[in-house]
């Protein structure tokens, strides 16, 4: 289903608001529904072809600021240390509950 317009929004706003003003001052009556909104039918849309998709691609990926070698590094070397302090972690915690286990589980 499409997407109402924004004139059938607002058209639905008002019969909404209009009804709740009745209800407000007593009006047994329903209210008429808004009358149809006329929609312009659906622009056709072409398909682009694949050249001009790697085109597209190729132009957008020339904008792209890639990182220097000392950027690269850094990164590397914050990536690196992470996973050693990670890895500690889970050896320690690994440690921990084996040892756990073994003493007071399986005892």
């Amino acid at each position: 289903m499409a997407r109402p317009t924004r004139s059938q929004r607002r058209a639905r706003r008002e019969a909404r608001e209009q009804s709740l003003q009745r209800a407000a001052n007593g009006a047994a009556t329903p209210a008429a529904p808004p009358p149809p909104v006329a929609v312009a039918p659906a622009a056709r849309v072409d398909r682009p072809r694949r050249g001009t998709f790697l085109h597209e691609s190729w132009s957008e990926l020339r904008k792209v600021e890639w990182p220097g070698q000392t950027q690269v590094v850094q990164g590397m070397v914050v990536v690196l240390i992470a996973m050693i302090v990670v890895g500690l972690y889970l050896y320690v915690c690994d440690s921990i509950f084996n040892k756990l286990v073994q003493h007071v589980i399986l005892k």
